[in-house]
Parts: C-alpha cells; structure tokens; sequence
C-alpha cells in the first residue's frame, strides 16, 4: 500500500517587545540566569498579571499579513500543566477564542532531486487555522555531566504567537519552505529576529500517514521543540518511515509526543500525547477579555511594511531582474535595503546585484559578518559601479581594489588615488602605447589582417600588460581596430 504524509506545523514566535507580556521585566536575551524576573513572571501568591499592548499590536500585526480575520474578543486561558521550568503550573495561552484564524501564507516550495536541488518549483497556499497569543516557559539549563540541571526563569513570560497551520503540508520539503518563509515574514513585520539558536523561533510538527487518495486522518504524533530548519526535515522524514513501517507490518500507531535525537538520528517517545481536556483550560480571572476595534485593526494594517513577496514583485518589475535573484535579494529586510539604494545610487541595478551576490557575499561570508555589518557600505559600492561604468576605472581594476575596500572601509576613490590606479583613456597615449605594439609583433599584425581577427585581443591583452591593467579597453579595441586597418 502506498501511503502519504498529512503534516502540520505549530511555529512558536518570541515576539520582540522589550518587556515581557504579563509585566515590566525585561526580555533581553543573554542575561545571567533568574536577573529577569519578578513576583509576576515567577507567579508568586497575590501578584497579577497586565497584559502589554505592545505585544498584542505584534500579534495583530502578524495576524494581517498572515491574511487571517482579527477576532473583535478573544479570551486568554489558563493552560494548567506541572514542568519544572513552569513556574505557575499553568501557562498564559488563549484556547477556544484566539486572536486570528482562517488566514493562509504561500509559499514558494518544490521537490528535492536526489542531487538535492530544489526541483519543480511552485507558489501554493497553506492555510493558517489560528494565531494565538501566550507566554513562554523558563529553560532548563542541563550541566552535560549528569550531575543535574538547573532552571532559568529569564525566558518565563516572554511574549508569543503560536501559528497553527492546517494539516496541508504532505513532504519534508514543504515544511522547510514553510518555516522558511514564516521566519522571513516576521522578520520583515519587526516582531521576531528569527534567531533559530537562541529559541526566537521553534517549531512542533504535527505528523501522521494515511493511505494515499484516502480523505481520513491518521493517527497523530507531535514532534516537539524542533530549532532548526535540517532538524525539522530530518525528524519528519524519519517518522514518515517509522509510521509506514509500522503500519506496513500490522502495527499500529499511538497518539503521542516524540523528540529528535540529532546523536541517533531518529525520534524517540517523550510522553503520550494529551488532548485539550488534560489541560483543563478555563479562562483567566485575572485579565479580561481582550477588545480589538475596528480602528485599532486598521492602523495596524496600515503600518505593514512591503512584505518579501511584494517586494520581489517589485524589484522584478523595478530593476528588471529575474525572480531568483529578486528572491535572494529580498532574504532580509537589511539586504533588500542594501540592494536598493545601491541600485538608485550607481544607477545601474542589474550590476549592483551582481557584484552584491557575488563579490560582497563571498567577503562577508568569509569575514563571518552579515549585511548590517559591511563594511562597504550601499554608497560606497554604488561609488565603484559608477567609476566602472563612467570609465575612469576597468571592471577588472574595480575587482583588485574591492577587497581593500572591504578590508579598510574606504570608499573606492581613495584606495586608487593612493595605488594610482586611474584608468588611462588619453588617446595620445593609447595610440602610443598600440603602435609600439604593433610594431613588436609583425605577424601577429600579418595574420590579422589577413582575417584572422580574432588576433585584436591578443594585441589588447598586450597593451593591458604594458599598463597593469589600467588603459580603458574600449578606447583600445577603437585604437587598434583604426591602426591595423
């Protein structure tokens, strides 16, 4: 029998607010451990919560550009479970009336060849079943010595979204694109840094197997707390064979909760899996029901930014560049801003893209540093591109000095005034420079004018060495051509 995957994602957002959503304590990542917390955040007997605003604009935010219906009234829930980083025994979370719902994100996916290229690209549209707001845990901090474990209450009440999808997702790839292009989104709204390491954005999957053509779910098995994006693959590509094999020999599947073991490479069962009832969910007393009016909603809306899908679009109709570049170029908020005022500044788009996925992405990458960090800035690039372009300097001069660029920081006028490195384009001197040339070279000269006229650049390539590379190559080529006859 052949069977098909049905997976969906529960994508756990720390939004970024500079106070935690219940209280004034800070969520600054990287503090030392329990220095973040208060009677609030730690739920000691007489302390009562008070919902932070800003965070709840974050998660409208979110909501909108997800396309999803921003309920009116939305009720937060206390979800009661005992886990030693909790410190209350129950968790901050709405259940039964969220904040947003019916909303979908599409997403450009594909499959992967065995060469493990991305193949038959496509847009599709996975739909969003809720995003709800609720409070993180603590973390446990484990030693690696079996000696114990300690708990750190920093984390404890920092705000969330929890995206739910639908269970419309049927391969490992699917749900990389996904995530993938979730974490882009709320990067560009400016709620989220996307920072997989630090637990900014996590992920539980949802994964069951159903005969294929068949309309009936399978039974369900949650993944847990999975922080990257080759974890997430790996861990659903495992379980999908699991789950065929044990359906395939006779067995049968439990509903139940599985971690990743990056060591083994396989999943293990970490607890059964509860349903609602088990956490006995029943709205919070101490806040109240959370109001968003019309006008609220629509401010929000407002101030969305050019989300990265728009603003591909756009740089393919702008700039005339092609989607996969539009793609890579608009990764990030920062690079989409780099590329653009290097595109208006130079005048030139399509060469600013080149030399930015080329020469400016290799050096950052090997410097360890991101966009932000360049130490080439946007102008200054736009600076070299147009001393190329208005033939001052040659392309191949322009790629000698840019590494000193990046290593020193200054513009490129200055690195070619100090290795004098102007390009030369007085014809006198270039006309000079040609007939001593053609002059060493008789049968060079023979055998081009007999039509062998491919033989031009062999004398460029010439004058090029006499002048280091610094005599305008097209001023050249006309020389040449004109003296050769």
């Amino acid at each position: 029998m052949e069977y098909e995957p049905v997976i969906g994602l529960e994508v756990h957002v720390q939004l970024l607010t500079r106070t935690k959503i219940f209280c004034g304590c800070s969520t600054r990542f990287g503090a030392p451990p329990n220095t973040h917390v208060c009677p609030v955040c730690l739920g000691l007997p007489g302390s009562l919560p008070a919902l932070n605003r800003e965070a709840v604009g974050m998660a409208i935010k979110a909501g909108l550009a997800l396309g999803c219906a921003i309920n009116r009234h939305s009720i937060f829930a206390r979800k009661n479970y005992f886990y030693p980083d909790l410190p209350k025994g129950y968790q901050i979370s709405m259940y039964e009336q969220p904040l947003a719902g019916h909303g979908r994100l599409e997403v450009l996916t594909g499959e992967r060849s065995e060469a493990g290229n991305i193949v038959n690209r496509r847009r599709q549209a996975f739909r969003i079943h809720r995003v709800h707001m609720e409070e993180d845990a603590g973390k446990l901090v484990h030693d690696g010595m079996g000696n114990g474990s300690g708990v750190d209450f920093n984390r404890a009440g920092t705000p969330l979204i929890e995206i739910v999808s639908e269970p419309d997702l049927r391969s490992s790839q699917e749900a990389y694109d996904y995530m993938s292009h979730l974490r882009k989104l709320v990067v560009y709204l400016g709620i989220c840094d996307g920072n997989l390491e630090e637990g900014s954005l996590r992920c539980d999957a949802n994964v069951s197997v159903r005969p294929r053509g068949s309309e009936k779910l399978g039974t369900k098995v949650e993944i847990k707390n999975l922080n990257s994006f080759r974890f997430l693959q790996k861990a659903i590509d495992y379980e999908v064979r699991r789950q065929i094999q044990v359906l395939s020999s006779g067995g049968a599947l439990v509903q139940e909760t599985r971690l990743w073991d990056e060591g083994r490479a396989c999943t293990f069962s970490m607890r059964s899996k509860e349903e609602a009832h088990d956490y006995r969910y029943f709205p919070e007393p101490d806040l109240r029901p959370l109001e968003v009016g019309d006008e609220w909603r629509e401010q929000i809306r407002c101030s969305l930014p050019e989300l990265p899908d728009a603003r591909a679009d756009r740089f393919v109709s702008q700039y005339a560049l092609n989607e996969e570049d539009a793609r890579l170029l608009t990764a990030t908020p920062a690079a989409a801003d780099y590329y653009e005022a290097c595109a208006r500044a130079s005048g030139n788009p399509k060469v600013a893209a080149n030399w930015i996925m080329t020469e400016l992405t290799a050096a950052l990458k090997e410097a360890g540093r991101g966009i932000t960090d360049s130490p080439v800035t946007a102008a200054h690039l736009a600076d070299l591109i147009r001393l190329i372009d208005g033939g001052q300097i040659s392309g191949k001069i322009g790629k000698a000095i840019f590494p000193e660029m990046f290593a020193t920081g200054e513009p490129a006028s200055a690195v070619i005034a100090r290795r004098g490195l102007s390009q030369i384009s007085d014809e006198d001197a270039l006309a000079r420079l040609a007939r001593e040339v053609i002059d060493a070279h008789p049968s060079e000269v023979e055998g081009y004018r007999a039509g062998k006229t491919k033989l031009i650049g062999f004398f460029v390539g010439e004058i090029m060495k006499k002048t280091k590379g610094q005599a305008n190559p097209q001023k050249v080529n006309e020389l040449l051509k004109s003296l050769l006859g």
